[in-house]
């Protein structure tokens, strides 16, 4: 009996990883085993940066609610602190779009808080 290889499946599997590696510099795009290696490492890479997004973005918000508050005579560390000694449960992703988009509004909480 002849040895049976479906063809048409491993093909299939090449081009979908060849069609993903499209756009990178020279062999890394169209030599199977370089385009395979690359691909593998950005997926390692997609799914790392994943990951920091989210520490990417607070880091984000902190810049944007300490450039807020700095010129109410506060800095981050203390506007974080008196919002929790109020109570006041607010997020640093909502605080970030208030500084950013309605400063009367981030405003009238710094004022607020600094009672």
């Amino acid at each position: 009996m002849p040895r049976s290889v479906n063809n048409v499946a491993s093909r299939a599997r090449r081009k979908k990883i060849l069609k993903q590696t499209r756009g990178n510099f020279g062999s890394r795009a169209n030599v199977w085993t370089v385009a395979k290696n690359t691909w593998e490492k950005g997926m390692q890479y997609a799914y790392r940066d994943r990951k920091r997004k989210k520490g990417q973005f607070r880091s984000l918000w902190i810049m944007r609610i300490n450039a807020a508050v700095r010129p109410e005579g506060l800095n981050y560390s203390t506007f974080i602190n008196l919002l929790k000694q109020k109570n006041i449960e607010i997020n640093r992703k909502v605080l970030a779009d208030l500084a950013m988009n309605n400063p009367k509004t981030f405003q009238a909480i710094v004022k607020k808080v600094a009672k």
